[in-house]
């Protein structure tokens, strides 16, 4: 633009609407395939006008509520009381030990099966007794409909847990403990085998007596 008119670049145009409005559509009539460029351009510009107005609002309720906070110490917890109370600690230090060739430190065991766990649960409550409405720049307090939206966002993916396990234990057959017994199984696959000892893997592979009505299903873990 600035050679078509013969002036120096630094005065093709001023910041400004004359910018957006001006310089921007000019040099976009310019290029290849124009009319899509400027329907991208003034696309962008609405968009970019909605989430001026919206959009840190929006990004906020999703970052409190769905993406940290509450969140994330509800999928810790869970997930540290699975592998060390459902799978096993020392069935998951063996794992670590075939993967990395040693035995992690004993301290690791008590961190997956206690520590973790319980400053999850602290902190968890602590927030929970603390809770607040959420604000924005400490000036603007989310309306309750606000709040409604961000507990649905939290509890649609704390919510699959223990849903999960309610689904998975009304499949099985049988008593709840043998229903609990069955899904809480490993099923070990070549893949897990191939790092086995021949000892364990030979223990693992025996033949089992045969049990009456015996059914197996597919793991929770």
């Amino acid at each position: 633009m600035a050679s078509e008119q013969g002036v120096d670049i630094s005065k093709v145009a001023e910041s400004g609407p004359g910018l957006a409005f001006i310089a921007y559509p000019k040099a976009v009539t310019l290029m290849p395939l124009s009319p899509l460029w400027a329907t991208l351009f003034f696309f962008m510009l609405l968009v970019l006008g909605l989430d001026s107005q919206g959009g840190m609002y929006v990004f906020q309720l999703f970052d409190n509520y769905s993406a940290s906070g509450i969140t994330l110490l509800w999928q810790a917890f869970w997930e540290c009381v699975v592998i060390a109370w459902v799978y096993g600690a020392d069935r998951f230090m063996d794992d670590v030990a075939r993967m990395i060739g040693y035995r992690p430190l004993p301290f690791m065991k008590w961190c997956w099966a206690v520590v973790t766990p319980l400053v999850c649960v602290g902190i968890f409550v602590f927030h929970v007794v603390n809770y607040k409405p959420l604000t924005y720049n400490k000036t603007y307090v989310y309306p309750w409909w606000g709040d409604a939206i961000g507990w649905v966002l939290a509890l649609s993916s704390m919510l699959c847990i223990p849903c999960t396990v309610l689904y998975k234990l009304l499949r099985c057959k049988g008593s709840l403990r043998e229903r609990w017994q069955l899904l809480t199984t490993p099923i070990w696959g070549h893949h897990h085998l191939e790092y086995l000892t021949p000892e364990a893997e030979a223990k693992l592979l025996a033949p089992e007596p045969p049990k009456e009505k015996a059914t197996l299903f597919e793991t929770v873990i």
